[in-house]
């Protein structure tokens, strides 16, 4: 063998030695990128727009700028809403999801319904960072609380995130019971919670709820007027009052306009989720802040009680009790209480009414004040025999006198003024506050 074939069989041995240290498979996309070839190999969890090649009745081949079009067949084929699929059309874009770049027979193998799935968690975390509310439908139920649908993508409302009218609403001890009737209304809610590895969506109706509240209740605050009477629905009760949504904002009933009568509690009279008329007694823009009343729009009882009574006439009381300021007396049979104040129990200067009368004396008192609109009674006891009421007394007796003619005398355009009189009598133990006396008393 000359010196040119040692050369030649030297440089074969290199090259196969060469070829045996490569490993023994080396993928496509590999040899393709030592030759320089660059094309863009699909990876496992990438997500990427196709263009529909072809249409069949059992697999849809998409072209994703890989050597071959992808497959979407099988259960990926069959999990494509059939409305949905009979609308793709050959050409079209749409997104997909690679399950795998090559399956036992060399396919790309896609699906869409993945896809649409991961646009959607997307969606739920873009939701989640920017706290928006979104509206939806009750798609489901089990017995924690309610499914609601996003996009592809069931998300769960435990019980305590549903609003308090909706829970009210609900009824039975089972979940079927509670829920059932729920499917298919309409709800809006909020994203609290997104977990895409566990499948985890969590959302919440009353967050979503006080987040569109405020929206509606600056568009309430700019219509409303003070003595507007509007529909709600009530909402929540607490010792102080109760919150009544009206339009989707909430106001306040305070304890004291909740019902003519004395209540200790809201609950006594009103529950959540009742329908009631309410009226605007205050609006504090600047504090969002929105004052209700229900009393105001019912029949007031306490004016019912006095119509038969008038200034100036004579009735029969009995002292409830004794305060440094005056005594209480009971008069006619409704339980009205007035107040005799302390300038009006005697002639003379007291220094506190236990001088004059005590609990449970029966005595004849004369009316010389009645405060419809702040509910007080002004009584006396040394006016029964002012001359000032003889004709007027002496009128009354013979029934000479109409409603119309019972006017009070001039005598009482001096009287003690109303603010003087409380409307409701406090216990004993109770004293009212300084001011309640006037300046020539003190």
């Amino acid at each position: 063998m000359d010196e040119s074939e040692a050369l030649v069989g030297q440089g074969a041995e290199e090259e196969q030695n060469k070829m045996e240290e490569m490993p023994v498979q080396e993928s496509m996309a590999d040899l393709l990128e030592q030759e320089g070839l660059g094309i863009d190999f699909p990876q496992t969890g990438e997500m990427r727009t196709g263009v529909i090649a072809s249409i069949s009745d059992s697999e849809i081949l998409v072209s994703v700028g890989a050597k071959s079009e992808g497959v979407i067949s099988g259960r990926e084929f069959d999990q494509i809403d059939a409305a949905e699929r009979a609308a793709f059309k050959v050409g079209a874009e749409i997104p997909v999801y690679i399950l795998s770049p090559e399956d036992k027979n060399g396919n790309l193998v896609l699906s869409f319904s993945r896809a649409r799935e991961e646009i959607d968690w997307d969606q739920a975390e873009e939701l989640l960072k920017s706290g928006d509310a979104f509206d939806s439908t009750i798609a489901g139920y089990n017995k924690g609380g309610l499914i609601v649908g996003i996009g592809q993508l069931r998300g769960f409302v435990p019980s305590s995130q549903v609003s308090l009218v909706r829970r009210m609403n609900s009824s039975g001890d089972t979940p079927d019971q509670r829920w059932s009737k729920m499917v298919g209304e309409e709800i809006s809610v909020q994203v609290i919670e997104v977990d895409r590895n566990r499948r985890r969506l969590i959302l919440s109706e009353r967050q979503a709820i006080n987040e569109t509240r405020e929206s509606l209740k600056d568009r309430l605050l700019d219509d409303l007027q003070v003595g507007d009477v509007r529909k709600g629905r009530v909402t929540s009760l607490a010792e102080f009052g109760a919150f009544v949504n009206i339009e989707g904002a909430d106001g306040l009933v305070h304890l004291s306009e909740v019902s003519w009568e004395r209540v200790q509690h809201p609950n006594e009279v009103l529950k959540i989720g009742q329908e009631v008329k309410v009226q605007v007694i205050t609006i504090d823009r600047d504090q969002k802040r929105i004052g209700l009343s229900i009393r105001r729009l019912q029949e007031d009882p306490w004016i019912k009680k006095v119509e038969s009574l008038r200034e100036g006439q004579l009735v029969e009381g009995t002292v409830t009790h004794l305060t440094k300021f005056g005594a209480f007396a009971r008069i006619g049979e409704d339980d009205l209480e007035g107040l005799i104040h302390i300038s009006e129990l005697s002639e003379k200067r007291i220094e506190h009414p236990k001088e004059a009368v005590a609990e449970g004396d029966v005595l004849a008192l004369r009316i010389i004040k009645i405060d419809r609109e702040r509910h007080r009674i002004g009584l006396s006891l040394r006016k029964v025999d002012s001359a000032a009421y003889a004709d007027l007394d002496w009128k009354l007796l013979q029934g000479e006198i109409t409603d119309e003619e019972f006017d009070e005398p001039d005598e009482l355009a001096e009287e003690t003024p109303s603010e003087e009189l409380p409307s409701e009598a406090p216990e004993p133990e109770d004293e009212p506050a300084e001011e309640m006396v006037s300046e020539e008393e003190a």
